[in-house]
């Protein structure tokens, strides 16, 4: 066995080979080691040794993380660590300073590792064999040999650096935003251990390491989410999004089973080469993938598994930004992408992809229209826009979909923590006046450009850019999409399957119309959040007006730098017709992971014609502008009013705030009846009926029973024994003599 921190040799001659890339394995570890740092340190803090009189400790109070909200407003979902008063003095946790270094220190080393790895491949030349580290035999069980191994290829390099990248921003701000959180530390330990998971997913050059990092991702989920686990709603959230993944993890783990059983292998190589002996289109191939997409369903909030998602808004919003905007949520769009080879062979599942994106694109959307809270909307914008990601790798256009997964990264994260930068902002204030309104609610906000016009202009970067407006990051990759869907739905193997009797074909193009009318609905509930937010006239209150102001440049420094990313990163693939810089840069840097898997998909088809590619660009862009004019003239923010005077939706609004009650829907037809079977069957019945009833307490009771007849013979006179005792002699004697 190799030690870990030993480099691996790897098999055969590779241009990596010597290079730094052989310190891939630093990457993931600097996460983890911070994560046991401010781990320790949030163990220390709670930590008090008993004195040496006892009677000392009597009317003491300790404890530095109660784990709770401590003097935060308790009283909204996210509640932060707002900046004190006179009235309200904030201790700052004593370690403070100790994890402001460490947690975002180790995401820094761990990005320019991973920036210097990538310049390593560049000059490396023509890569197209990956580079596979070896550290230890894993599991090596009869023919299954499993290594811990890690995995470097076009594909890996992307998706590390937008983690480390954009993780990196996330954790700085963190600084800033949970300052004054009592729970400081564990926060860092917990944001470390997270991004620690999601490097060894996308580093894992075979399924069951992947697995392991999909694993961890879920269960950092969990504790992130929960973060605040003093109120209920927190930690129902936690749990509510750990046990949906569950329900796709089990198809993720199905769909390894048949990969091992029919191509005997688990490595990303040995399923690519084993792939060959399953026929095109079959049975098995087509269950794989469909399989591995409930897992991607569960993972990246898809129809139906999506409802975890909005409700993990109940943790820190640096939480929402790092699971919505580069991480976890991408999972799913990265294992398709991973197993490209396999989902080629599979235009049924590649059908099932892209119908499912489709709806959940649009079904998000609608819903995103009448939310309130400035993160909910951007939390089921999330959904709608991981929709578009898998009608991409679903319809094999894989370079779209990634495209779209690394703007998305961009310009989400930018949203989320601009938001962040508001409630802050909002917080605040009300933390001043002791005011207890809501300070995620739209509608107790209002003309924030003239308190906090950094954060006004970035966030309108963002939203130009999710909106698809040229020449912002958004507009080229989701056309890349919509327009290589519409080229597939004319000549594809995926046109040519069929499901349920209906052409593939007839398929697509149903969905490029469900892509349209989601893209319009984004540019409008987009545009609505920037009008109620930051125009019109100011509903925060009038005491609270003088307290409004940008937040410290510790959390808008990274929002600049999103900022400027969602701007021009577009011209990572720029398109065709684009004036300007390299064509197809992201297209060509992944074409050795995934060309073959895209020609096979076109089935030899030529290039869209340059006069149908104008006309869908022209299209998007005038479903684009559409929404955003419909918003811009149909919204009125100064008729907006306070949510506590605002009157109660009715009709089909109080449909799209209720979620079209699909949770509701969800506890009356599955939560309800399993509680119910489980406590009135398994505990009731079972547990507490047959194994404690019957089990425990009936051999106890017939033990007792036995014991009280034996009782009924004992009279504890010795004169009755001695009686008995002739009686029974003679008894005996008489049976034998009494013939």
């Amino acid at each position: 066995m190799i030690p870990l921190l030993q480099a691996a040799a790897t098999a055969g001659t590779h241009p990596l080979t010597g290079t730094i890339a052989e310190w891939v394995w630093l990457v993931p570890l600097l996460p983890l080691l911070g994560f046991v740092i401010n781990g320790a340190l949030s163990l220390a803090s709670v930590f008090h040794a008993g004195p040496g009189d006892p009677a000392l400790a009597h009317g003491e109070a300790h404890g530095v993380d109660d784990g709770g909200h401590g003097h935060a407003a308790a009283h909204d979902d996210d509640a932060h660590g707002a900046t004190g008063d006179d009235h309200h003095p904030v201790v700052r946790h004593r370690f403070a300073g100790v994890a402001s270094i460490v947690g975002p220190g180790v995401l820094i080393l761990s990005f320019l590792l991973a920036a210097a790895i990538f310049l390593a491949m560049r000059g490396a030349g023509e890569m197209t064999a990956p580079f596979i580290q070896r550290y230890f035999s894993w599991m090596p069980v009869g023919d299954m040999h499993i290594d811990a191994a890690f995995q470097l290829d076009q594909l890996s390099m992307m998706m590390t650096l937008v983690v480390t990248g954009v993780g990196m921003l996330i954790h700085l701000f963190s600084v800033g935003y949970m300052q004054d959180d009592p729970g400081y530390p564990r926060f860092f330990a917990y944001l470390n251990l997270f991004v620690f998971f999601m490097l060894v997913l996308v580093l894992a050059g075979n399924y069951p390491l992947l697995f392991i990092g999909w694993e961890g991702v879920g269960v950092c989920s969990y504790l992130l989410i929960g973060f605040w686990f003093s109120d209920k709603v927190n930690s129902d959230a936690g749990k509510k999004a750990f046990i949906v993944n569950r329900i796709g993890d089990v198809g993720f783990l199905i769909a390894m089973f048949m990969m091992f059983a029919n191509m005997h292998a688990l490595d990303f190589t040995g399923v690519r080469e084993g792939a060959a002996s399953l026929p095109f289109g079959g049975i098995v191939v087509t269950t794989i993938c469909l399989f591995l997409f409930l897992g991607c369903a569960g993972k990246s909030a898809q129809i139906p598994l999506y409802t975890w998602l909005p409700d993990a808004m109940a943790g820190p919003t640096p939480v929402s930004a790092l699971i919505h905007a580069a991480t976890m949520v991408t999972a799913g769009v990265y294992l398709i992408a991973r197993t490209n080879v396999l989902f080629s062979m599979a235009p049924v599942a590649q059908l099932v992809v892209v119908i499912i994106g489709a709806l959940t694109a649009i079904f998000a959307a609608s819903i995103g229209l009448k939310q309130w809270d400035i993160k909910k909307v951007l939390a089921y914008s999330t959904v709608s826009q991981l929709g578009y990601m898998f009608i991409g790798v679903g319809s094999g256009a894989y370079v779209s979909g990634l495209f779209h997964l690394v703007t998305h990264a961009f310009f989400k994260a930018l949203l989320f923590l601009g938001s962040g930068s508001v409630i802050f902002a909002m917080h605040r204030a009300y933390h001043h006046t002791d005011n207890h309104d809501d300070a995620q609610d739209m509608r107790n906000m209002g003309g924030l450009k003239q308190y906090m016009p950094v954060t006004f202009w970035l966030m309108w970067i963002a939203t130009l850019a999710i909106a698809g407006i040229p020449p912002f990051a958004g507009f080229f990759s989701k056309d890349e999409i919509l327009g290589g869907l519409f080229a597939r739905a004319q000549h594809s193997t995926i046109a040519s399957a069929s499901l349920f009797g209906i052409p593939g074909s007839g398929w697509l193009y149903f969905a490029y119309l469900l892509g349209l009318v989601a893209a319009f609905m984004t540019a409008t509930y987009m545009t609505r959040m920037m009008i109620y937010t930051f125009h019109g006239p100011n509903r925060t209150g009038e005491k609270e007006r003088g307290h409004l102001a940008e937040a410290p440049w510790i959390m808008t420094g990274p929002l600049v730098v999103l900022g400027i990313l969602s701007a021009i990163g577009g011209w990572l693939n720029l398109p065709e017709f684009a004036p300007l810089g390299r064509v197809g840069a992201l297209e060509h840097w992944l074409d050795p992971v995934v060309g073959e898997s895209t020609a096979r998909v076109m089935a030899g088809a030529g290039e869209t014609s340059a006069s149908l590619e104008y006309t869908l660009v022209g299209v998007a862009i005038l479903i684009a502008v559409g929404g955003i004019a419909l918003a811009w003239t149909r919204l009125k923010p100064e008729s907006l009013v306070p949510k506590r005077e605002a009157a109660p939706e009715e009709g089909f609004e109080k449909v799209l705030v209720n979620k079209y009650y699909v949770d509701e829907i969800y506890d009356k037809t599955i939560v309800e009846p399993v509680v119910g079977v489980s406590r009135g069957l398994l505990w009731r019945g079972i547990d507490a009926g047959l194994i404690d009833g019957v089990g425990v307490n009936g051999s106890a009771y017939l033990a007792r029973f036995v014991g009280w007849i034996g009782s009924q013979f004992q009279s504890g006179q010795l004169g009755t024994y001695a009686w008995v005792l002739v009686a029974g002699v003679l008894a005996v004697l008489g049976a034998f003599s009494i013939r």
